[in-house]
C-alpha cells in the first residue's frame, strides 16, 4: 500500500498486533474527523499480526490516505513499530495512538492546533478516557460504545471518576500546566500524543531496545524535554480506550521493570533511578514527581557539602589493592583515595570530582548503578545521602550489597 497524498498536515501512526476488529473501529472514527481527509494520513504499523490486520487497513484506502508497514513477529516491539510507521510518514507533525482507541471528531484538528505556533515546539499529551493498564473502561461506558458515538459517551460519562483520564488528578494539581511540574514529561504516553516530525527524529525516535510492555514513551518524553520542548495537554484531542482483552498486568509490570532496569544500567539517570526504585519497592508511581522534587531540594541543601574527609577516613579501613565505590562523592575526592568508582546525584559536582582523570564515575543516586554484581570490594555511602536515607535506605542498601562485598556508611543510621 502506498500513500496517495503529499500535502498532509499530520500523520497518524497506529502500532497494532492481532487486533483487526478494534483497529477497524479506530480507523472508522478517523474517517469522521472534522479535519478534511486530504489533510492527514494514517499509517498502520503491524507488529507481526496473523489475523486480518492487513486486509482491514486496505479496506480503508478509499476513505483515508493509508500506509502500511509489517514487521516480523519477534515479540512485543511497539517502539520499533512506531518508528517504522514514522519513517513512512510525510507530514510535519506525527500523532501516535494505540490501535484500540476511538478518537473524538476534533481529535486531529485539536492536536494540530497545539503545533500551530512556529516559535513553540511542543510535545502534546492527548486526553484519554477510560484507560487503565489494569482493567477495562467502566462497564456502563463500554456497553454504550458501538451503539452511540464516542462523543455521546464522553458527554454522558466525561466527568465520571471511573472514566476520566487516569492522569487527571495530576493535571489538576498542576493547573493543567505540565511545565510547572518537576517532571513534565513522565505523563507523555504513546496511546495519544503528538510531536513535530523534526523533533521526533531530532532525538532519535523511540528507543528500540525497549521490548515488551512499557517505558519507551516516557523515556522519549525525557529526551524531548532535554531538547527544550514545551509539554502541553489537549482536552479536545481526546480518545476513548475501547474495551479489549489485555495481557495479565503482573506480566506487563515485570516487562516494564526489565525495560527500565536495562535502561538505567546503560544510562544512569537519577530521575529514572527513582522510577526504578519505586517499581522495585512497590511505591505508587503517582509519587514520582514529588519524589524527584524531594531529590532536587535535598541536592540544593547539600550542594556545598564536602565529604572528602569522610571518604578518606573510611578508606583507611580498606586494605590496599581493594576496589572501592563511593555513593555520594560530592565535588572533591581525597588525594589519598586509590582509583575508585565515584557516584553522585549532582552532575556538576560529579564532573568536578572526576576532573583529575584518576577516577571513573556515574551520575547516580545509588538505587541502580551500571556496576556488575560484586564489582567492588567495598562501597562507601557518605552523608550526602543522609537526607535520602529514610526514604531510600532499603533500595540503597540492596544495591550497595549487590555491587560490593562490604558496605561502610559514614553517618549514623537507624
Amino acid at each position: 500500500m502506498t500513500l496517495i497524498g503529499r500535502h498532509q498536515k499530520i500523520s497518524v501512526i497506529i502500532p497494532t498486533y492481532n487486533r483487526d476488529k478494534i483497529l477497524r473501529e479506530t480507523l472508522l472514527e478517523l474517517t469522521r474527523q472534522t479535519l478534511p481527509a486530504d489533510e492527514f494520513e494514517v499509517i498502520v504499523s503491524d507488529d507481526g499480526s496473523s489475523d486480518g490486520t492487513r486486509e482491514t487497513a486496505d479496506s480503508f484506502s478509499g476513505q483515508l490516505q493509508m500506509g502500511y508497514h509489517f514487521q516480523e513477529d519477534l515479540g512485543f516491539r511497539a517502539a520499533k513499530a512506531r518508528n517504522e510507521g514514522a519513517r513512512l510518514a510525510t507530514a510535519p507533525v506525527l500523532c501516535f495512538i494505540d490501535g484500540g482507541v476511538l478518537p473524538g471528531p476534533d481529535f486531529l484538528r485539536s492536536h494540530l492546533a497545539e503545533h500551530s505556533d512556529d516559535e513553540v515546539h511542543a510535545a502534546v499529551l492527548g486526553y484519554c478516557y477510560g484507560y487503565s493498564p489494569v482493567s477495562d473502561p467502566m462497564k456502563a461506558a463500554g456497553d454504550l460504545l458501538g451503539t452511540v458515538s464516542p462523543a455521546e459517551v464522553v458527554a454522558r460519562f466525561g466527568d465520571d471518576p471511573d472514566f476520566i483520564d487516569m492522569r487527571h488528578k495530576h493535571f489538576v494539581r498542576c493547573g493543567f500546566d505540565l511545565n510547572s511540574r518537576a517532571i513534565p514529561w513522565n505523563l507523555f504516553w504513546s496511546g495519544n500524543c503528538s510531536v513535530r516530525t523534526s523533533d521526533f527524529w531530532g532525538v532519535g525516535g523511540f528507543d528500540e531496545s525497549f521490548a515488551g510492555w512499557g517505558g519507551e514513551d516516557i523515556e522519549l518524553g525525557l529526551r524531548l524535554y532535554r531538547r527544550g520542548l514545551t509539554f502541553r495537554i489537549t482536552r479536545d484531542g481526546w480518545v476513548i480506550e475501547s474495551p479489549h482483552e489485555r495481557q495479565d498486568f503482573s506480566v506487563r509490570r515485570m516487562q516494564h521493570k526489565e525495560n527500565l532496569d536495562r535502561y538505567v544500567r546503560k544510562t544512569p539517570e537519577p530521575v529514572m533511578e527513582i522510577y526504578f526504585g519505586m517499581l522495585n519497592l512497590n511505591i505508587p508511581l503517582y509519587r514520582w514527581n514529588d519524589l524527584f522534587r524531594e531529590l532536587n531540594e535535598w541536592s540544593g541543601k547539600v550542594h556545598d557539602l564536602t565529604v572528602a574527609d569522610e571518604i578518606a577516613e573510611a578508606a583507611q579501613t580498606i586494605p590496599a589493592g581493594k576496589r572501592i565505590a563511593v555513593l555520594g562523592c560530592g565535588g572533591a575526592l581525597p588525594a589519598s583515595l586509590p582509583p575508585a568508582v565515584a557516584m553522585d546525584f549532582d552532575r556538576s559536582l560529579l564532573d568536578r570530582a572526576l576532573a583529575t582523570g584518576r577516577h571513573v564515575g556515574y551520575n547516580s543516586i545509588g538505587l541502580r548503578t551500571p556496576l556488575a554484581d560484586q564489582y567492588v570490594d567495598t562501597v562507601i555511602i557518605t552523608s550526602r545521602l543522609s537526607g535520602l536515607w529514610e526514604r531510600w535506605h532499603e533500595g540503597l542498601t540492596q544495591e550497595a550489597e549487590r555491587i560490593g562485598r562490604r558496605v561502610i556508611t559514614t553517618f549514623g543510621v537507624m
